[in-house]
C-alpha cells in the first residue's frame, strides 16, 4: 500500500505543472477564438453599412425622382387612365366595381 502511495505522489506532482500548461493553452486558444471571432463581426458590420449606405443612397436618388418629377408622373397616370376609360367605354367594360354599381 505504501509502495502505491509512494508512486502516487510524484505523478501527481508531475501532472499538476501539464494541467497548468494545458489550461494556460486552452485560454490563449480561446482568446484565439474570440479575436478572430471580432474580426469577423467587424468585417461583417463593415459589409452591412456598406449595403445600408448604398440602399439609403438608392432610397434617395428614387425620392428626388418622385419628388421632382411627382406632378409629371401623376399627369402620366391620369393620361392613362384617361386612355383607358375611353377604350373601355367603347368596348362596354366597366373599369372599376364602382362603375359595375353604376350600369
Amino acid at each position: 500500500m505504501e509502495g502505491i502511495l509512494a508512486l502516487l505522489i510524484p505523478i501527481f506532482a508531475l501532472m499538476i505543472p501539464m494541467v497548468a500548461i494545458w489550461t494556460k493553452h486552452q485560454q490563449k486558444l480561446a482568446e484565439m477564438g474570440l479575436e478572430t471571432t471580432a474580426a469577423t463581426t467587424a468585417e461583417k458590420a463593415a459589409q452591412y453599412a456598406t449595403q445600408i449606405q448604398r440602399l439609403e443612397d438608392r432610397v434617395q436618388v428614387l425620392e428626388r425622382i418622385v419628388t421632382d418629377k411627382g406632378y409629371d408622373v401623376a399627369t402620366q397616370i391620369e393620361a392613362l387612365r384617361d386612355a383607358r376609360s375611353m377604350d373601355d367605354a367603347a368596348s362596354g367594360t366597366p373599369l372599376s366595381f364602382e362603375s359595375r354599381e353604376r350600369a
